[in-house]
């Protein structure tokens, strides 16, 4: 039995802005846009939430909501420090571990570089160990699959733990609600509503044929995680990959094309650097866009020249939007790759002139 942990920084963004600034501690917090501006909160701090402020809520509405709320602009840099010091935290006992985004990650524990036993143990040290780093909090879930620690990890938030063992998650999912499901937005939340679906213990009474007939290739997903199922792996880094790439699923969908560009600065920036890091560059940069229906496209543009710096990534990704849907339709998740992977050597990296006609 696998044993996985899922870590999720609690309102990062926000807490990171109230770390670095003491007066901005004990009161509501919004990153993103100002007030009169057309940009969305990219996150609110747990005391802006008391007053219904949520993540990709136009600024405008969450002034109306709390004029008090204090409206920071995003410190990119500064929250990708910060990642990269919990990333380090992670290694120190596992190499396999997938990250979500900057603040979260799967991590698999089964078999840990400090002969553990307790993956609950392991998720409590990691915690204390960012907090001691970081001065930020972090919450986890425990369980036997992706599926179940990913929920667990929302229950006890902020700053704690929930541990789902392997006897329990099956009543644990019959009792869930199924806008609790991961995976499942508001628009599949309403149509399983239609359909009677209103829990776990509804979406298992529903057979794959049923299932098929109305969610099409979500149907498997759907049917075996209501029965605590979920065989995904943790999709640590192993050896010289042919591609890299980082994503970020939206608390709430997001259709302001200026607030895309913003998560794609921050996408592009991960990947670059982890290009850097790794000596590598590549010829494909590819954006995934993810709608609020769950349809999901890519973009790709292929160079003649290695793709390798941030510049470069993020003009080109800007680019690859604009030939999708996204500002007409909801997105709910984004994520920038580079593929046609060669091993360079750092010093060799050479810049180049792009042909943005895409």
């Amino acid at each position: 039995m696998r044993k996985i942990i899922h870590i999720d920084m609690d309102a990062f963004f926000a807490s990171v802005e109230q770390r670095d600034d003491p007066s901005l501690r004990g009161k509501p917090v919004v990153v993103g846009g100002s007030p009169d501006s057309r940009g969305v909160v990219a996150a609110a701090s747990y005391e802006a939430r008391k007053y219904g402020i949520r993540s990709a809520m136009p600024c405008s509405q969450a002034y109306r909501k709390c004029p008090q709320t204090k409206f920071v602009r995003p410190r990119f840099d500064a929250y990708k420090k910060v990642s990269q010091q919990i990333r380090e935290v992670f290694s120190e006992y596992t190499d396999i571990i997938e990250p979500l985004s900057l603040d979260e990650a799967y991590l698999d524990v089964t078999d840990n570089k400090v002969a553990q036993v307790s993956a609950t143990i392991i998720a409590e040290e990691i915690r204390s160990k960012i907090y001691q780093q970081t001065s930020l909090t972090a919450s986890a879930g425990v369980s036997y699959n992706k599926f179940l620690a990913k929920t667990a990890s929302d229950i006890n938030k902020p700053n704690g733990i929930k541990v789902i063992l392997p006897d329990e998650g099956e009543a644990f999912v019959a009792e869930l609600l199924i806008g609790k499901f991961y995976g499942i937005g508001k628009v599949t939340e309403e149509k399983m509503k239609k359909l009677g679906i209103y829990k776990g213990a509804d979406l298992k009474a529903k057979s794959l044929e049923f299932l098929s007939q109305y969610f099409k290739n979500s149907a498997s997903y759907f049917y075996n995680v209501s029965r605590g199922i979920d065989n995904r792996v943790v999709k640590g880094e192993r050896g010289i990959r042919k591609s890299l790439s980082n994503e970020t699923t939206f608390a709430a969908d997001i259709d302001d094309i200026e607030e895309l560009h913003r998560y794609l600065a921050v996408l592009s920036k991960e990947v670059a650097d982890d290009l850097r890091d790794k000596k590598l560059s590549g010829k494909t940069v590819t954006i995934k866009v993810k709608y609020d229906d769950f349809q999901q496209v890519t973009r790709s543009k292929t160079f003649n020249q290695a793709v390798s710096d941030y510049e470069q990534v993020y003009s080109v990704c800007t680019n690859l939007l604009r030939n999708t849907d996204a500002g007409k339709r909801k997105v709910r998740l984004i994520g920038v790759g580079i593929s046609s992977i060669n091993l360079q050597e750092a010093g060799l990296m050479r810049q180049m002139e792009l042909d943005f006609g895409i």
